[in-house]
């Protein structure tokens, strides 16, 4: 008999508990249109966006354009969608800077060829990433400003 405790199950998205609670949000309600941005979209959008770290990427995910999410983003009902909007992209932001140091600081493992063969390894620190991660800090999201014709 083992009597230690089982470990918790792994959250479907990957994320932890704390994360979850962060991106909970109302979903903001929408036409009920079945290709539109239904409740289950909307928590994909900001799953992806916790992972992916970019609205281009997260929209692609769910499938959708990343004009009609900005424009979900700005509707007054939707003020808990875009504070899980922000929470997400600064969790993102988070992992890839995360990603970056360790491969600044434990480096990068590349094969060595030799005439078609690997001959080896040789693992060396990538600070492309560092420095472009500490060039660039998150921006808050700002309004876009309407094109007008």
């Amino acid at each position: 008999m083992n009597d230690s405790p089982t470990p918790p199950a792994p959250s479907p998205t990957g994320m932890s508990d704390e994360d979850e609670a962060i991106l909970a949000f109302t979903p903001a309600p929408t036409c009920g249109r079945a290709d539109g941005w239904t409740a289950r979209r909307q928590t994909d959008f900001i799953h992806a966006l916790a992972v992916m770290g970019t609205v281009t990427r997260a929209c692609k995910a769910v499938g959708m354009s990343r004009q009609t999410a900005y424009k979900l983003r700005e509707r007054p009902e939707a003020a808990d969608f875009a504070r899980a909007w922000d929470a997400a992209l600064m969790m993102g932001y988070d992992r890839m800077f995360s990603m970056a140091m360790d491969r600044a600081l434990n480096g990068v493992t590349r094969p060595r060829y030799y005439r078609g063969r690997q001959i080896g390894t040789i693992t060396r620190p990538d600070f492309r990433m560092a420095l472009a991660a500490l060039a660039e800090p998150p921006a808050p999201p700002q309004r876009r400003p309407k094109l007008t014709e």
